[in-house]
Protein backbone atom coordinates (compact mmCIF):
# COMPACT_ATOMS: atom_id res chain seq x y z
CA UNK A 1 0.00 0.00 0.00
CA UNK A 2 1.61 3.10 -0.89
CA UNK A 3 1.45 6.40 1.00
CA UNK A 4 -0.66 9.39 0.49
CA UNK A 5 0.82 12.57 -1.77
CA UNK A 6 -0.50 15.63 0.61
CA UNK A 7 2.50 17.65 1.39
CA UNK A 8 2.69 20.73 -0.33
CA UNK A 9 5.95 23.38 -1.47
CA UNK A 10 5.06 25.04 1.71
CA UNK A 11 4.85 22.08 4.14
CA UNK A 12 7.92 20.60 2.71
CA UNK A 13 10.07 24.28 3.28
CA UNK A 14 8.66 24.12 6.55
CA UNK A 15 9.48 20.65 7.52
CA UNK A 16 13.31 21.29 5.98
CA UNK A 17 13.33 24.04 8.37
CA UNK A 18 12.33 22.35 10.91
CA UNK A 19 14.67 20.29 10.69
CA UNK A 20 17.44 22.68 10.63
CA UNK A 21 16.10 25.54 12.40
CA UNK A 22 16.59 22.95 15.58
CA UNK A 23 18.44 23.00 18.96
CA UNK A 24 21.50 23.39 16.97
CA UNK A 25 21.11 27.27 16.17
CA UNK A 26 20.83 27.79 20.18
CA UNK A 27 23.40 25.54 21.13
CA UNK A 28 25.91 24.69 18.55
CA UNK A 29 28.47 27.72 18.80
CA UNK A 30 30.07 26.79 22.21
CA UNK A 31 31.70 24.06 20.94
CA UNK A 32 31.96 25.23 17.54
CA UNK A 33 33.69 29.15 18.60
CA UNK A 34 36.20 26.54 21.51
CA UNK A 35 37.34 24.79 18.49
CA UNK A 36 37.25 26.84 15.70
CA UNK A 37 38.01 30.30 17.42
CA UNK A 38 38.46 33.32 14.95
CA UNK A 39 38.17 31.10 11.93
CA UNK A 40 34.01 30.39 12.98
CA UNK A 41 33.05 32.18 9.51
CA UNK A 42 35.48 29.56 7.78
CA UNK A 43 33.47 27.00 9.29
CA UNK A 44 30.40 28.12 8.77
CA UNK A 45 31.39 28.34 5.32
CA UNK A 46 32.56 25.30 5.05
CA UNK A 47 30.03 23.16 6.47
CA UNK A 48 27.30 25.37 4.12
CA UNK A 49 29.65 24.00 1.17
CA UNK A 50 29.26 20.76 2.11
CA UNK A 51 26.01 20.83 3.01
CA UNK A 52 24.95 22.57 -0.62
CA UNK A 53 26.69 20.00 -2.31
CA UNK A 54 25.35 17.06 -0.35
CA UNK A 55 21.43 18.89 -1.02
CA UNK A 56 21.98 19.35 -4.67
CA UNK A 57 22.83 15.44 -4.84
CA UNK A 58 19.58 14.28 -2.92
CA UNK A 59 17.78 16.57 -4.93
CA UNK A 60 18.71 15.08 -8.12
CA UNK A 61 18.01 11.58 -6.61
CA UNK A 62 14.66 12.59 -5.30
CA UNK A 63 13.77 13.99 -8.55
CA UNK A 64 14.21 10.69 -10.44
CA UNK A 65 13.32 8.55 -7.87
CA UNK A 66 10.00 10.27 -5.66
CA UNK A 67 9.75 7.31 -3.28
CA UNK A 68 9.76 7.04 0.53
CA UNK A 69 13.33 5.98 2.07
CA UNK A 70 15.95 8.72 0.87
CA UNK A 71 19.12 7.70 -0.14
CA UNK A 72 18.50 4.08 1.03
CA UNK A 73 16.07 4.36 -2.04
CA UNK A 74 17.98 5.73 -4.46
CA UNK A 75 21.33 3.93 -3.69
CA UNK A 76 19.77 0.95 -4.20
CA UNK A 77 19.04 1.97 -7.54
CA UNK A 78 21.99 3.74 -8.61
CA UNK A 79 24.30 1.57 -7.09
CA UNK A 80 22.86 -1.66 -5.64
CA UNK A 81 21.40 -3.27 -3.02
CA UNK A 82 24.51 -3.09 -0.28
CA UNK A 83 25.26 0.81 -0.83
CA UNK A 84 21.18 1.25 -0.10
CA UNK A 85 21.76 -1.07 3.28
CA UNK A 86 24.41 1.03 4.45
CA UNK A 87 22.91 4.36 3.79
CA UNK A 88 19.81 3.14 5.39
CA UNK A 89 21.50 1.65 8.68
CA UNK A 90 23.61 4.26 8.84
CA UNK A 91 20.98 7.16 8.49
CA UNK A 92 18.15 5.12 11.37
CA UNK A 93 21.18 4.68 13.47
CA UNK A 94 22.18 8.16 13.18
CA UNK A 95 19.39 9.93 13.56
CA UNK A 96 18.10 8.02 16.41
CA UNK A 97 20.54 9.28 17.85
CA UNK A 98 19.95 12.40 16.83
CA UNK A 99 16.23 12.47 18.11
CA UNK A 100 17.29 11.54 21.98
CA UNK A 101 19.89 14.52 21.44
CA UNK A 102 17.08 16.63 20.30
CA UNK A 103 14.74 15.83 23.42
CA UNK A 104 17.49 16.08 25.87
CA UNK A 105 18.19 19.29 24.46
CA UNK A 106 14.24 19.99 24.67
CA UNK A 107 14.38 19.14 28.31
CA UNK A 108 16.94 21.07 29.20
CA UNK A 109 15.74 24.35 28.27
CA UNK A 110 11.96 23.56 29.76
CA UNK A 111 12.09 21.02 32.12
CA UNK A 112 12.16 21.48 35.61
CA UNK A 113 15.55 20.85 37.83
CA UNK A 114 15.93 17.09 38.63
CA UNK A 115 12.96 16.78 35.75
CA UNK A 116 15.03 16.30 32.33
CA UNK A 117 14.94 12.92 31.73
CA UNK A 118 11.04 12.50 32.39
CA UNK A 119 10.62 15.60 30.37
CA UNK A 120 12.09 14.23 27.56
CA UNK A 121 10.62 10.71 27.23
CA UNK A 122 6.97 12.56 27.39
CA UNK A 123 8.55 14.59 24.30
CA UNK A 124 8.97 11.50 22.21
CA UNK A 125 6.31 9.69 22.85
CA UNK A 126 3.79 12.70 22.29
CA UNK A 127 5.44 13.84 19.42
CA UNK A 128 5.09 9.81 18.17
CA UNK A 129 1.71 10.20 18.88
CA UNK A 130 1.03 12.78 16.24
CA UNK A 131 2.92 11.08 13.37
CA UNK A 132 0.63 8.44 14.11
CA UNK A 133 -2.12 10.81 13.44
CA UNK A 134 -1.13 11.37 9.48
CA UNK A 135 1.64 13.69 8.08
CA UNK A 136 -0.41 16.55 7.43
CA UNK A 137 -1.15 17.09 11.39
CA UNK A 138 3.20 16.35 11.11
CA UNK A 139 3.49 19.36 8.76
CA UNK A 140 0.76 21.54 10.56
CA UNK A 141 2.76 20.89 14.03
CA UNK A 142 6.38 21.51 12.41
CA UNK A 143 5.05 25.42 10.77
CA UNK A 144 4.14 26.06 14.26
CA UNK A 145 7.15 25.27 15.72
CA UNK A 146 9.41 26.68 13.18
CA UNK A 147 7.63 30.10 13.40
CA UNK A 148 8.05 29.68 17.12
CA UNK A 149 12.05 29.16 16.68
CA UNK A 150 12.00 32.23 14.41
CA UNK A 151 10.36 34.43 16.69
CA UNK A 152 13.15 34.00 19.32
CA UNK A 153 15.60 34.16 16.76
CA UNK A 154 14.94 37.48 15.38
CA UNK A 155 14.09 38.84 19.03
CA UNK A 156 17.61 38.06 20.23
CA UNK A 157 19.34 39.06 17.25
CA UNK A 158 17.47 42.32 16.85
CA UNK A 159 18.39 43.02 20.22
CA UNK A 160 21.71 41.92 19.99
CA UNK A 161 22.65 44.09 16.57
CA UNK A 162 20.55 47.06 18.18
CA UNK A 163 23.03 47.12 21.47
CA UNK A 164 25.93 49.57 22.05
CA UNK A 165 27.80 46.19 24.06
CA UNK A 166 29.06 44.58 20.39
CA UNK A 167 31.86 47.10 20.84
CA UNK A 168 33.53 45.22 24.25
CA UNK A 169 33.23 41.74 23.63
CA UNK A 170 36.72 39.96 24.27
CA UNK A 171 38.03 38.95 20.87
CA UNK A 172 38.43 35.25 19.78
CA UNK A 173 41.49 32.95 19.95
CA UNK A 174 43.44 32.26 16.61
CA UNK A 175 42.05 29.63 14.57
CA UNK A 176 44.23 26.51 13.81
CA UNK A 177 43.37 24.41 10.55
CA UNK A 178 42.36 21.36 12.10
CA UNK A 179 40.26 23.51 14.41
CA UNK A 180 38.25 25.30 11.92
CA UNK A 181 37.63 21.43 10.31
CA UNK A 182 36.16 20.54 13.62
CA UNK A 183 33.83 22.99 13.91
CA UNK A 184 32.59 22.80 10.32
CA UNK A 185 31.87 19.16 11.41
CA UNK A 186 30.08 20.35 14.01
CA UNK A 187 28.22 22.99 12.00
CA UNK A 188 27.38 20.42 9.42
CA UNK A 189 25.30 18.47 12.37
CA UNK A 190 23.64 21.30 13.05
CA UNK A 191 22.15 21.60 8.84
CA UNK A 192 22.18 18.34 8.25
CA UNK A 193 18.21 17.81 7.93
CA UNK A 194 18.27 19.82 4.65
CA UNK A 195 17.30 16.73 3.34
CA UNK A 196 14.27 15.50 5.42
CA UNK A 197 11.97 15.69 2.96
CA UNK A 198 13.90 12.94 0.55
CA UNK A 199 13.18 10.45 2.41
CA UNK A 200 9.00 11.41 2.78
CA UNK A 201 9.42 11.46 -1.75
CA UNK A 202 6.29 9.38 -1.60
CA UNK A 203 4.15 11.72 0.24
CA UNK A 204 5.20 14.91 -1.50
CA UNK A 205 2.72 16.17 -4.73
CA UNK A 206 4.63 16.76 -7.86
CA UNK A 207 7.78 15.50 -6.20
CA UNK A 208 9.73 15.40 -9.30
CA UNK A 209 9.48 19.64 -8.96
CA UNK A 210 8.76 20.35 -5.43
CA UNK A 211 11.07 17.89 -3.68
CA UNK A 212 14.62 19.72 -5.56
CA UNK A 213 12.96 23.41 -5.04
CA UNK A 214 12.38 22.75 -0.78
CA UNK A 215 15.76 21.33 -0.42
CA UNK A 216 17.26 24.27 -1.67
CA UNK A 217 15.10 27.09 -0.50
CA UNK A 218 14.96 25.66 2.89
CA UNK A 219 19.06 25.23 3.05
CA UNK A 220 19.19 28.85 1.72
CA UNK A 221 16.83 30.03 4.45
CA UNK A 222 19.00 28.27 7.28
CA UNK A 223 22.27 29.76 6.27
CA UNK A 224 21.35 33.03 5.77
CA UNK A 225 19.76 32.39 9.68
CA UNK A 226 22.77 30.39 11.12
CA UNK A 227 24.99 33.13 9.29
CA UNK A 228 22.98 36.16 11.53
CA UNK A 229 22.97 33.83 14.44
CA UNK A 230 27.10 33.44 14.46
CA UNK A 231 27.51 37.32 13.69
CA UNK A 232 25.49 38.60 16.72
CA UNK A 233 26.91 35.89 19.35
CA UNK A 234 30.35 36.54 18.37
CA UNK A 235 29.87 40.49 18.21
CA UNK A 236 28.40 40.63 21.56
CA UNK A 237 29.72 37.57 23.35
CA UNK A 238 32.91 37.31 21.47
CA UNK A 239 35.32 34.39 23.43
CA UNK A 240 33.12 34.26 26.20
CA UNK A 241 30.62 32.54 23.64
CA UNK A 242 33.16 29.44 23.88
CA UNK A 243 31.72 28.69 27.77
CA UNK A 244 28.06 29.46 27.05
CA UNK A 245 25.64 27.20 27.31
CA UNK A 246 22.44 29.23 26.05
CA UNK A 247 24.12 31.97 23.59
CA UNK A 248 21.28 33.51 22.37
CA UNK A 249 19.96 34.14 26.22
CA UNK A 250 23.44 35.40 27.16
CA UNK A 251 23.18 37.86 24.31
CA UNK A 252 19.94 38.89 25.84
CA UNK A 253 21.35 39.69 29.25
CA UNK A 254 24.88 41.01 27.69
CA UNK A 255 22.65 43.74 26.04
CA UNK A 256 20.52 44.70 29.12
CA UNK A 257 17.19 42.38 28.01
CA UNK A 258 17.49 40.23 30.85
CA UNK A 259 13.37 39.73 30.91
CA UNK A 260 13.26 38.93 27.60
CA UNK A 261 15.37 35.62 27.76
CA UNK A 262 12.29 33.38 28.40
CA UNK A 263 11.08 33.78 24.51
CA UNK A 264 14.57 32.23 23.77
CA UNK A 265 14.05 29.72 25.73
CA UNK A 266 10.38 28.74 24.56
CA UNK A 267 11.90 29.30 20.95
CA UNK A 268 14.80 26.96 21.79
CA UNK A 269 12.19 24.72 23.58
CA UNK A 270 10.37 24.80 20.10
CA UNK A 271 13.13 24.52 17.94
CA UNK A 272 13.93 21.03 19.58
CA UNK A 273 10.75 19.99 19.34
CA UNK A 274 10.54 20.53 15.66
CA UNK A 275 13.56 19.02 14.72
CA UNK A 276 12.71 15.63 16.67
CA UNK A 277 9.26 15.69 15.01
CA UNK A 278 10.75 15.75 11.74
CA UNK A 279 13.49 13.19 12.43
CA UNK A 280 11.10 11.12 13.89
CA UNK A 281 8.89 11.12 10.50
CA UNK A 282 12.06 10.59 8.24
CA UNK A 283 13.10 7.79 10.11
CA UNK A 284 9.48 5.99 9.69
CA UNK A 285 9.56 6.43 6.01
CA UNK A 286 13.74 4.95 5.66
CA UNK A 287 12.64 2.40 8.15
CA UNK A 288 9.01 1.67 5.98
CA UNK A 289 11.57 1.53 2.59
CA UNK A 290 14.14 -0.92 4.52
CA UNK A 291 11.04 -3.45 5.69
CA UNK A 292 9.63 -3.60 2.18
CA UNK A 293 13.04 -4.92 0.74
CA UNK A 294 13.16 -6.98 3.81
CA UNK A 295 16.38 -4.93 5.26
CA UNK A 296 14.51 -4.81 8.40
CA UNK A 297 11.65 -6.81 9.54
CA UNK A 298 9.14 -6.93 7.46
CA UNK A 299 6.44 -6.46 9.99
CA UNK A 300 7.69 -2.56 10.42
CA UNK A 301 6.32 -1.93 6.58
CA UNK A 302 2.93 -1.94 7.50
CA UNK A 303 0.68 1.28 6.43
CA UNK A 304 -1.91 2.27 8.52
CA UNK A 305 -5.18 2.46 6.56
CA UNK A 306 -6.45 5.26 8.16
CA UNK A 307 -4.33 7.48 8.98
CA UNK A 308 -1.61 6.32 5.74
CA UNK A 309 1.79 6.30 8.07
CA UNK A 310 3.76 3.79 9.00
CA UNK A 311 2.73 3.52 12.59
CA UNK A 312 4.54 0.34 13.43
CA UNK A 313 7.72 2.13 12.33
CA UNK A 314 6.90 5.21 14.01
CA UNK A 315 6.41 3.67 17.88
CA UNK A 316 9.87 1.18 17.24
CA UNK A 317 11.82 4.02 16.89
CA UNK A 318 9.72 5.79 19.19
CA UNK A 319 10.59 3.26 21.83
CA UNK A 320 14.67 3.03 20.71
CA UNK A 321 14.85 7.06 21.35
CA UNK A 322 13.50 6.59 24.45
CA UNK A 323 15.96 4.03 25.19
CA UNK A 324 19.10 5.85 24.56
CA UNK A 325 17.26 9.07 26.24
CA UNK A 326 17.39 6.77 29.67
CA UNK A 327 20.90 5.89 29.71
CA UNK A 328 23.01 8.26 27.29
CA UNK A 329 25.59 11.06 27.49
CA UNK A 330 23.94 13.97 25.16
CA UNK A 331 27.74 14.69 23.38
CA UNK A 332 28.40 10.83 22.80
CA UNK A 333 24.45 11.04 21.29
CA UNK A 334 25.91 13.97 18.83
CA UNK A 335 29.12 12.42 17.93
CA UNK A 336 27.63 9.10 16.87
CA UNK A 337 25.15 10.88 15.15
CA UNK A 338 27.13 12.64 12.83
CA UNK A 339 29.06 9.45 12.35
CA UNK A 340 26.02 8.22 10.56
CA UNK A 341 24.76 11.43 9.16
CA UNK A 342 28.32 11.58 7.16
CA UNK A 343 27.93 8.30 5.93
CA UNK A 344 24.67 8.81 4.53
CA UNK A 345 25.87 11.61 2.33
CA UNK A 346 28.83 9.97 1.02
CA UNK A 347 26.79 7.34 -0.54
CA UNK A 348 23.97 9.98 -1.75
CA UNK A 349 26.94 11.61 -3.33
CA UNK A 350 28.63 8.39 -4.98
CA UNK A 351 24.76 7.81 -5.84
CA UNK A 352 24.13 11.57 -7.53
CA UNK A 353 27.36 10.50 -9.35
CA UNK A 354 26.38 7.95 -11.24
CA UNK A 355 23.45 9.34 -12.49
CA UNK A 356 23.41 10.21 -16.46
CA UNK A 357 21.07 11.94 -19.31
CA UNK A 358 18.19 13.82 -18.32
CA UNK A 359 18.34 12.65 -14.60
CA UNK A 360 21.66 14.92 -14.08
CA UNK A 361 20.65 18.46 -12.79
CA UNK A 362 24.02 19.51 -11.06
CA UNK A 363 27.03 19.06 -12.39
CA UNK A 364 29.60 15.72 -10.97
CA UNK A 365 32.03 18.38 -9.48
CA UNK A 366 29.67 19.24 -6.98
CA UNK A 367 28.95 15.29 -6.01
CA UNK A 368 32.90 15.00 -5.89
CA UNK A 369 33.71 17.99 -3.56
CA UNK A 370 30.10 16.57 -1.29
CA UNK A 371 32.00 13.13 -0.87
CA UNK A 372 35.17 14.76 -0.30
CA UNK A 373 33.66 17.09 2.14
CA UNK A 374 32.09 14.07 3.94
CA UNK A 375 35.10 12.62 4.06
CA UNK A 376 37.42 15.08 5.38
CA UNK A 377 34.47 15.88 8.27
CA UNK A 378 33.94 12.44 9.26
CA UNK A 379 37.50 12.69 10.75
CA UNK A 380 37.50 15.23 12.59
CA UNK A 381 35.00 13.70 14.90
CA UNK A 382 36.13 12.26 18.10
CA UNK A 383 37.94 8.36 17.41
CA UNK A 384 35.25 6.82 20.50
CA UNK A 385 31.96 8.25 18.32
CA UNK A 386 33.59 7.06 15.33
CA UNK A 387 34.73 3.56 16.50
CA UNK A 388 31.20 2.65 17.91
CA UNK A 389 29.73 4.26 14.72
CA UNK A 390 31.69 1.57 13.01
CA UNK A 391 30.77 -1.20 14.67
CA UNK A 392 27.12 -0.53 14.62
CA UNK A 393 27.46 -0.18 10.97
CA UNK A 394 29.18 -3.50 10.97
CA UNK A 395 26.39 -5.20 13.09
CA UNK A 396 24.06 -4.08 10.29
CA UNK A 397 25.86 -5.98 7.65
CA UNK A 398 26.09 -8.91 9.95
CA UNK A 399 22.49 -9.23 10.40
CA UNK A 400 21.92 -8.60 6.43
CA UNK A 401 24.17 -11.45 5.78
CA UNK A 402 23.09 -13.69 7.76
CA UNK A 403 19.41 -12.86 6.75
CA UNK A 404 20.38 -13.68 2.85
CA UNK A 405 22.40 -16.51 3.85
CA UNK A 406 19.13 -17.83 5.61
CA UNK A 407 16.14 -16.51 3.61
Amino acid sequence: MPLARRLTLTDAVAIGLGSMIGAGVFAVWAPAIGVAGSGVFVALAIAAVVAYCNATSSAQLAAAHPVAGGTYAYARAEIGPWWGFVAGWSFVIGKIASCAAMAMTFAAYAAPEGWTVPVAVTAVAALAIVNCLGVTRTAMLTRVLVVCSLLGIAVAVGFGFGAGAITSAAPLPDATAYGVLQGAGLLFFAFAGYARIATMGEEVVDPARTIPRAIVVALGGAVVVYLLVAVVVVLVLGADAAESTAPLVDVLVATGWPALTPIVRVAAAAASLGALLALLTGIGRTTLAMARESDVPRFLAKIDQRHQVPQRAEIVIAIAVIAIVLVADLRDAIGFSSFGVLLYYLIANAAAFRQAGSARRYPRALQVLGALGCLLLVNTLPVLASLIGAAVVLLGVAYRLVRLRVS
